[in-house]
C-alpha cells in the first residue's frame, strides 16, 4: 500500500485509541461536572495524548515544543465542530448526553487528519507530492 494510505490507517488507529481515552475521561468526569464543562476538560486532556500518539505514530516525526504549541490549532477546529454537534445533539436533537460526544467526533476526524498533517509535517499532501505550481514558462513568438 501507499505511504499515505497506512498514514491514514495510523491516524484512524491513533483516533479509535484517543476517542476511547476521552470518553473514558468524559464519563468519569461526567458524574462531577455538567456534561458540556466534562466534555471540555476530557477532550484537552485527550489532546495531549493526541499529540504524542499522531507525532510518534501516525506522521514520525519528532515532537518539539513549536509542534506542541501548534497543535492546538487543528484542535480548536476539531473542538468546535465537536462542541457544537455535542450540543445540537443533546439539546437540539435530544441525543442521549453520553452518546452525543460520539457521534460528533465521527464528523470531525476527516478534518482533524488535514490540519494535525499539516502542522505536524508541514505537509498537506501525500509524501513527496508537490502542491506548488508548476513555473510558468513564457515563449517569445516573432510575428
Amino acid at each position: 500500500m501507499k505511504p499515505q494510505i497506512w498514514q491514514i490507517v495510523r491516524f484512524g488507529l491513533v483516533g479509535v485509541v484517543n476517542t476511547a481515552t476521552f470518553y473514558v475521561l468524559y464519563l468519569a468526569l461526567h458524574p462531577f461536572l455538567p456534561y458540556f464543562a466534562a466534555f471540555t476538560v476530557a477532550f484537552l486532556l485527550s489532546m495531549v495524548g493526541s499529540f504524542f500518539m499522531n507525532t510518534y505514530f501516525t506522521y514520525r516525526t519528532k515532537p518539539t515544543w513549536r509542534k506542541f504549541l501548534l497543535f492546538p490549532l487543528p484542535n480548536i477546529t476539531n473542538y468546535l465542530v465537536q462542541s457544537g454537534g455535542v450540543v445540537a445533539l443533546v439539546q437540539w436533537l435530544k441525543v442521549n448526553d453520553r452518546i452525543a460526544p460520539l457521534l460528533a467526533a465521527a464528523v470531525a476526524i476527516p478534518i482533524t487528519f488535514v490540519l494535525s498533517k499539516l502542522v505536524l509535517t508541514g505537509r498537506p499532501s501525500a509524501e513527496g507530492e508537490d502542491l506548488r505550481p508548476a513555473p510558468v514558462r513564457v515563449e517569445m513568438v516573432d510575428q
